[in-house]
């Protein structure tokens, strides 16, 4: 085996450079992964963008990346836990310890020891996949069927964001559902709910584009959130309001207007990520109105679930890959990423 890989290395803000990188540890109960297609992630543009994504700052250079489609090409450990060589799997990025109370409780995504793929939330920074070869513990690893290409492969990680958020919600099964945001979280969102038995599905985003992506995409209703007979058109569709809105923007004025757009008795679940400055809530709306503020953080198990949307053909995601690039045009692969208007997923060949 080869000593060292091809990389990209984020070295601060705009600075992403194709190297030579060190070969990936191989510890028992892991697997080596030889990576096919990896996807850019809003958190891998905070990265790109400003040099640090929230609270995280990068201490030294590190490999960006977590959505990913790879071959499994070695394992260190007993063949029947591991994944077989020459298995093409997608990978959930997020490793808990598998020990705390939150990880036996199934709960593993509010694990506080959890390290992330290609993030600096860690000292030093874990790298991620962007790059030739990546080594994950074999539990982390999800068996794609034939029908699931590499790009689709490399979809299933944002899919199980939505998937997530949509089963924090309860049963949607009936519910009249708005998603504020229509970048791919939302938009996933908004088709998982559709394929759960929602009757309508509304998506509401200020960049017309997106507007017209959503419905491109198969939901039912778009919203310009800055109209200003909106809240006219939202009683039009849903009476006193929406069932169940997700926020999948990160805006503060997403969320603020959620309040105003949810029915009395209803749910609002935050996916989006926002700022982490304390933004003021109309408290007493959420008493009058009884609502219910939910939270979704990443995602629970519920990789395999998606994995059976998508080779079901509930859920399609040939309209979400705008862009596919080779690693040596990175950058370039990262501008197209950042485009909020042409641009849905973009991912990267290695």
């Amino acid at each position: 085996m080869k000593n060292t890989m091809k990389a990209v290395l984020l070295h601060g803000a705009k600075d992403l450079r194709l190297e030579n990188f060190r070969m990936p540890d191989l510890f028992p109960g892991m697997v080596l992964l030889r990576i096919k297609r990896v996807g850019i992630c809003g958190s891998d543009l905070h990265y790109f963008e400003d040099g640090y994504c929230g609270s995280f700052i990068p201490t030294r250079p590190f490999i960006l990346g977590h959505e990913l489609t790879a071959e499994v090409i070695a394992a260190n450990g007993d063949s029947s836990s591991l994944p077989a060589i020459g298995s093409r799997v997608t990978v959930n990025p997020a490793r808990a310890c598998g020990f705390c109370d939150y990880c036996k409780s199934g709960r593993t995504n509010l694990c506080r020891s959890t390290i992330m793929l290609g993030s600096g939330s860690t000292d030093p920074p874990t790298d991620g996949a962007m790059a030739e070869y990546i080594s994950v513990r074999g539990d982390q690893c999800h068996l794609l069927p034939d029908k699931i290409d590499d790009g689709f492969g490399a979809m299933i990680e944002p899919l199980a964001v939505a998937l997530h958020a949509v089963k924090r919600a309860g049963t949607v099964s009936g519910k009249r559902v708005l998603v504020t945001g229509g970048g791919t979280i939302g938009l996933l969102t908004a088709l998982t709910a559709k394929s759960s038995g929602a009757i309508t599905v509304a998506v509401s985003d200020i960049v017309p584009e997106r507007r017209k992506s959503a419905l491109d995409s198969g939901v039912d209703i778009v919203l310009d959130p800055a109209e200003k007979n909106l809240n006219e058109k939202v009683k039009e569709i849903s009476g006193d309001g929406f069932d169940i809105i997700f926020e999948a923007s990160g805006a503060s004025t997403a969320l603020r207007q959620a309040f105003d757009l949810v029915k009395p008795g209803g749910t609002i679940v935050q996916i989006g990520t926002l700022s982490t400055e304390d933004i003021p809530l109309p408290a007493n709306q959420v008493m009058v109105k009884e609502i219910q503020f939910i939270g979704s953080f990443r995602y629970g198990n519920v990789f395999d679930e998606a994995i059976r949307l998508v080779e079901s053909g509930k859920i399609d995601l040939r309209p979400f890959i705008t862009g596919i690039l080779p690693m040596n045009e990175i950058t370039k692969a990262m501008n197209l990423a950042g485009d909020k208007i042409h641009a849905l997923k973009v991912q990267v060949q290695i």
